[in-house]
Parts: structure tokens; sequence; C-alpha cells
């Protein structure tokens, strides 16, 4: 009968406990989450996908002759550095590691914006058809990038609200549910590089 008791009297414990925990936001929390993180896949998804594109990019431009050498090195070097940065959705409440990765992720994009305004000046590349679609699906790329790092900060924004609020946060320290980092705007991130072409420009106008 103790047993019996006691088994019951847990039972209601353990749902006086869960309704407490809703109702300080535990669930929300877990849903949240759960976005941030599905949200920050997206972004490395696209990284990936640019990381991938530029192997045949060098590929292609490194048959101009005298393409500057100093140009691709800076290309190559910085997804070597790229690919070194490894952020997972725990490290995204790590204000260090998360700088580290999105300075890391900048300076690619600055190296590879560099690489295709130089590549205006050899008229080989504006005629060569292989670089032309690498650069329409770069552009389109670092449109998405752009966009799924807003949608992250979006949902960050979201998050780290919600676990600073009352009475959430109650369920925010007891379960360690921390504040999440954001992409900064620095010169160039908030917006994808301009990567277009006047392949019809005259030179010297």
């Amino acid at each position: 009968m103790r047993t019996a008791t006691g088994k019951l009297l847990f039972v209601v414990l353990l749902m006086i406990a869960s309704t407490n925990f809703y109702g300080c936001g535990y669930n929300k929390l877990v849903t949240m989450e759960e976005g941030v993180n599905s949200a920050w896949s997206q972004v490395e998804n696209q990284y990936q996908r640019r990381a991938d594109l530029i192997p045949n990019l060098v590929s292609t431009v490194q048959g101009s002759a005298d393409f500057e050498k100093s140009t691709l090195t800076e290309v190559t070097d910085a997804r070597s550095k790229v690919g070194q940065m490894k952020l997972s959705a725990d490290d995204l409440s790590d204000p260090q590691k998360f700088q580290a990765f999105q300075q890391a992720q900048d300076q690619l994009s600055s190296a590879l914006s560099r690489l295709l305004v130089v590549s205006e000046n050899y008229p080989n590349l504006k005629s060569n058809e292989n670089f032309l679609q690498l650069q329409s699906q770069l552009e389109g790329t670092e449109n998405r990038i752009s966009v799924e790092r807003r949608r992250f900060n979006e949902m960050v924004q979201s998050y780290n609200s919600e676990v600073r609020s009352f009475p959430t946060l109650i369920s925010a320290k007891i379960f360690g549910f921390k504040e999440k980092e954001y992409f900064k705007s620095v010169a160039g991130s908030d917006k994808a590089p301009d990567v277009n072409f006047d392949f019809n420009k005259k030179d010297g106008k």
C-alpha cells in the first residue's frame, strides 16, 4: 500500500514539476534552441558550398597566363584556414570561437572578391565559359550566405531575448541554456560581395 501511495505521490510531483518547467518556458527554450541550431546548419551548408567551388575556380584562373599569383595564394590560404575552423552548435555560445570562425569566413569573402575583381583584367577569362559559370554560382552562394546569416541572427535574437526574460531565465539557468553569439556587422559582412562584371565595358571607359 505504501509503495502504491509513494508511486502516486511521485507521479503527482512529476506532473507538478513538469507544469512548472513549462510555465517557466523550458519547452519553449528547447524549441527555440533547436531553431537556432537548424539555422546554423543552413549557414554551414552555404559556407561548405562556397568552399567546394573554390578549387575549380582557382584551377580555371590559374590557366590564365601571368595571373597574379599573390591573389591566388591569398584565396587558397584563406580557404585552408576556413577548413581548419570547425564550429559546432555547442560552440555558438563561445564568443572567442565564434569570432574566430566569422573572421576566417570574412577573410575568405574578401579574398574571393579581390580575385574576381583582378580577373576583370584578363580578357581570356571573360570569355571562359567555365569561369563565367563559377562566377555565377559563387555570386548565388554569397547571396545565400548573406540570407542565412541574417536568418540565423534573427533566430538568435529571439532565443537570447527568451533566455534573458523572466520567468524563463529560471529554466535557462537551471538547465544551462546560454545566450548565443551573433554574426557581427563588419565591412562587407552585412551583404554579399559584389562579384558582378560589366563585360561590355570598354577599356578606359
